[in-house]
């Protein structure tokens, strides 16, 4: 079952979500900003976004806000749901 960052009603009103989605487990842990039709998946070990489109400078200061402020929330949500892939786990350099 996905988990959802609660956010705030303003927020929620503009259509922002922050999810941390099923079957994701293979991907380096992330969340997931969603506006609408738009999402960006937000890499909790660098703290940086994955993909360069949409660009992350249209995620709102509010989003941003809560990802670094529920920071530690996002990554036990992460560990719980993939055990096996959890945020501080070593990286290969390969």
């Amino acid at each position: 079952m996905p988990y959802e960052l609660p956010l705030s009603s303003r927020a929620r009103a503009q259509g922002w979500k922050v999810k941390i989605r099923d079957k994701e487990r293979l991907e380096p842990p992330h969340a997931t900003v969603l506006r609408r039709m738009d999402s960006w998946r937000w890499n909790l070990r660098t703290r940086t976004f994955m993909d360069a489109d949409p660009h992350p400078r249209e995620v709102s200061d509010e989003v941003w806000e809560a990802l670094n402020d529920q920071y530690e929330l996002l990554c036990t949500q992460w560990d719980s749901m993939y055990p096996e892939n959890p945020v501080n786990a070593e990286q290969d350099d390969d």
